[in-house]
């Protein structure tokens, strides 16, 4: 039986960007956007405010775009300080290279289980989802996932009691599955 494990956000990650004002590299989304129109010509910017000293700092989002061709809708939620927009405009690798940030997704995310009924199995059949693109080691899921001390998952993978499609090591931030046998 197939097992599904979900990895969601629990709150918006950090941005990890350099403050001018005091060096710190952290900064948090304050969820405001700046919006300003030149005659028909549109700016708008992701407000974000320093860790450390609380210096702000603004993302660009839109810059010098016609009005007409910006949806009403994206228009609205700017003007609304849509949380929402917030955490999807966070994720979008354009507005991340543009801006030259990073995310960082420390303490930022959960694993929902379900529940841990099927741990006493000899065979667990286990999909991973992301709810969001965030960059997790495969081993930590499955060792928070299924109870167990990283060492512990090391070693069934290095004995091959644990198994998937997809490399284990490293980062993922995308879906997988994997069986482990006890």
């Amino acid at each position: 039986m197939l097992t599904t494990r979900v990895v969601m956000p629990t709150c918006l990650p950090l941005v990890r960007r350099h403050c001018h004002a005091c060096a710190c590299e952290r900064f948090r989304a304050s969820g405001n956007f700046h919006v300003n129109a030149n005659h028909k010509l549109l700016g708008a910017w992701l407000v974000v405010r320093c860790t450390a000293c609380g210096d702000t700092a603004k993302l660009t989002v839109l810059e010098r775009t016609n009005i007409r061709s910006i949806r009403p809708e994206l228009l609205d939620r700017l003007h609304d300080n849509d949380l929402g927009l917030t955490a999807e405009l966070l994720q979008d690798p354009v507005l991340q290279h543009g801006n030259r940030i990073a995310l960082d997704w420390d303490d930022a995310w959960r694993l929902d289980t379900g529940g841990s009924a099927h741990l006493d199995r000899e065979v667990i059949d286990v999909a991973v989802r992301f709810a969001a693109r965030i960059p997790v080691r495969p081993v930590r899921l499955i060792a928070e996932g299924c109870v167990l001390a990283r060492a512990e998952v090391a070693r069934l993978l290095s004995d091959g009691k644990l198994v998937s499609a997809v490399r284990l090591s490293g980062k993922r931030s995308g879906d997988f599955a994997f069986t482990l046998k006890r």
